[in-house]
């Protein structure tokens, strides 16, 4: 049900970032995320058919010049399922994966279910401030694919920072 916390997870790559993905920092920051998203998930009011955090869906957020670039992985979802909306610069995409089980009249049925169903939630802290009006959502092939861009002030935000040395007679 739970898997050890391993800062060097080797058969998943971990989404890149603004950070250096190479960073142990960041690979530990990814790693706790998602420990507690697992952790936490079973505690959402809905009974899944699978294992707890099953439901909660994996995210790859982008991060270009001009925008954040978020991808939803929701496989067997309808798109009529899906809510997703932005406040307080938070990202939530909520919806639903509907049941499809079905029994025949000839008695045949299922020996056993693995695939989850139920209502789901997941809210992102955006590390920049967006353009709400401009965003964008396509959804293809399972996928929820987010294009938001960043207001002119986000993007106008990096500046260099001067460096002083031990030589440097000015403290």
């Amino acid at each position: 049900m739970f898997r050890p916390l391993t800062l060097f997870n080797r058969n998943r790559s971990l989404p890149a970032a603004s950070g250096d993905a190479g960073d142990p920092f960041f690979r530990l920051q990814n790693e706790m995320n998602r420990l507690f998203d697992e952790a936490f998930a079973g505690f959402s009011g809905f009974a899944s058919g699978g294992t707890v955090g099953a439901l909660t869906p994996r995210v790859d957020l982008k991060e270009t010049g001009d925008a954040l670039e978020a991808f939803f992985e929701l496989p067997g979802v309808d798109e009529k399922d899906l809510d997703v909306e932005i406040s307080d610069n938070i990202l939530t995409v909520r919806g639903e994966k509907r049941a499809e089980r079905s029994e025949r009249e000839d008695g045949s049925g299922y020996h056993f279910v693995e695939r989850s169903y139920g209502s789901f939630a997941r809210s992102i802290a955006l590390p920049a401030e967006i353009e709400q009006d401009r965003v964008k959502a396509e959804f293809s092939n399972g996928v929820l694919k987010l294009w938001l861009p960043k207001n002119a002030e986000a993007r106008n935000r990096t500046r260099k920072i001067a460096i002083s040395g031990p030589s440097d007679k000015r403290r």
